[in-house]
């Protein structure tokens, strides 16, 4: 049998919990990232160029393999590098002072789900500047041991709640290309896909590393 779990807000005393949580959850889309920049047409045809290159003016089979292989290995650590810096960010902004960020700020506010008094996932929602009739869903992450619990599912209808019980139409949230399980998640939800962009890094942008809004319009109570 599961264990059950309860959600709460945040905690102080939380803090630790929460940003291994959101770390380590990043951290797992390295895997996807690399595999989305490797299908990429250009990332194809620079490596195919390389080895050919090399291949013509050296007269080796050996040295070409050697020099694609580093390029992939430089490929996958500059995808370690960008998340790494995101992580950093984040636990450097909203993360540091999860308490000042979303607790004690107008509409906002930040919860945990708990098992057996250990925190297993996160989220959180704040006002959306760009998106003024609705709150924007953040920081949902769920411990790998744990899913399959529907604790995701319970963490957005928490959000919704709250977006719904202060009068906001709806809730918008954002996602990445690589994040294919996320975007399972909101479908079943009913979220509705509502715009796609590129991240503004430069590498997004030549490697089709495209953010997705995601909007649930809130039905309201009889």
């Amino acid at each position: 049998m599961a264990a059950s779990f309860q959600i709460r807000k945040f905690r102080d005393e939380d803090t630790e919990a929460v940003q291994e949580v959101f770390t380590v959850g990043m951290s797992e889309h390295v895997p996807s990232s690399f595999v989305h920049i490797l299908k990429q047409p250009l990332t194809q045809m620079v490596l195919m160029c390389v080895f050919c290159a090399l291949m013509t003016s050296s007269k080796s089979f050996l040295f070409p393999i050697l020099a694609v292989t580093l390029l992939l290995a430089a490929t996958r650590q500059l995808v370690v590098h960008m998340f790494n810096a995101y992580i950093d960010t984040s636990l450097k902004k909203d993360l540091h002072n999860i308490s000042e960020t979303y607790l004690k700020q107008k509409d906002s506010c930040f919860w945990v789900a708990e098992v057996d008094g250990r925190v297993v996932g996160t989220v959180a929602c704040l006002p959306n500047e760009n998106v003024p009739e609705a709150l924007e869903l953040k920081r949902l992450s769920v411990r790998r041991s744990h899913r399959g619990m529907g604790i995701a599912k319970a963490l957005c209808r928490t959000v919704a709640d709250f977006t719904r019980e202060r009068g906001y139409a709806a809730v918008v949230l954002y996602t990445s290309v690589v994040q294919r399980d996320a975007q399972h998640l909101y479908d079943h939800m009913g979220y509705l896909k509502t715009k796609e962009f590129a991240a503004p890094e430069f590498i997004a942008k030549i490697t089709n590393f495209n953010l997705f809004e995601y909007r649930l319009q809130l039905k309201k109570y009889d």
